[in-house]
């Protein structure tokens, strides 16, 4: 398992997070979610071994965080962040390919360029291997960003968990790619890789996790099964919204309609 231990974290004497016991298994796909400031990037960045907590600690397949040399954490937990900026001059196909890196010495090999372009098509974007990254458009920089970090953690290299750690995967998305990707992470974790992902969506959330935890003002409000959390009174907690909760018309979750309440919801006057 990837573990976070009564993690905390501060900034110039500011606390981003408090007391954080948190766990992603193998196999299963969670949404993180709150409200904007409620800790959720600086969590993905403990776990993903970018920032250390003060105080608690991260475990990584058994081991503290900080035992692991970056190459050996970089073959089996990749991160995508909200945001990349890459001026380089190099290809849609050469960006995936970097996600090889951890996995050869020298040159990527034929098994690393056959399984880039397996994840390019898997990701619809198969059709712009030779083309220039930088005049892709958002949503196909991000296909391509997607391809680089599923190929990094694609293939099984021993005994152990693999990760994917994604901060806003959806938001450079279409409608019809943020149903695409969740599907596809759905056989990520399939493969049996723990997939963890800041989501703004709750519906999209709910139909597509195994597991939602809230955060709020830096605290882990509530972690389960997305009917267990998406309650009512727990909405109301951790957004400060006035939630309706129905049965989704075509599966077994779910459905959330809601408005703001309090000082901040649109006046009717």
């Amino acid at each position: 398992m990837l573990e976070a231990h009564q993690a905390g974290f501060s900034v110039h004497g500011r606390r981003l997070l408090t007391g954080v016991d948190f766990r992603l298994v193998p196999g299963e796909c969670v949404a993180l979610m709150g409200p904007n400031g409620a800790g959720k990037s600086t969590l993905l960045k403990l776990l993903s071994g970018e920032l250390h907590p003060q105080p608690g600690e991260v475990v990584l397949n058994g081991r503290p965080m900080r035992t692991w040399t970056m190459r050996a954490r970089a073959r089996v937990r990749a991160v995508l962040p909200q945001h990349l900026d890459l001026a380089f001059p190099f290809t849609a196909f050469e960006v995936a390919l970097l996600g090889r890196t951890p996995h050869h010495s020298g040159a990527p090999g034929r098994t690393d360029r056959e399984r880039v372009r397996e994840l390019l098509a898997l990701l619809d974007v198969a059709h712009l291997a030779e083309r220039p990254y930088t005049r892709l458009s958002g949503g196909e920089r991000a296909r391509v960003q997607l391809a680089r970090v599923f190929a990094q953690i694609w293939d099984d290299c021993g005994p152990g968990g693999r990760y994917l750690l994604l901060d806003e995967p959806t938001a450079p998305l279409d409608i019809a790619h943020q149903l695409a990707l969740m599907e596809r992470l759905a056989e990520v974790a399939g493969r049996g890789i723990g997939v963890l992902m800041i989501v703004h969506d709750l519906n999209l959330a709910a139909a597509h996790c195994d597991r939602i935890a809230l955060l709020r003002d830096g605290r882990l409000l509530h972690d389960g099964a997305p009917r267990e959390v998406l309650t009512a009174e727990r909405l109301r907690e951790t957004f400060d919204v006035d939630a309706v909760i129905m049965p989704h018309p075509r599966h077994d979750r779910p459905w959330i309609a809601f408005h703001a309440h309090g000082p901040t919801a649109a006046s009717t006057d």
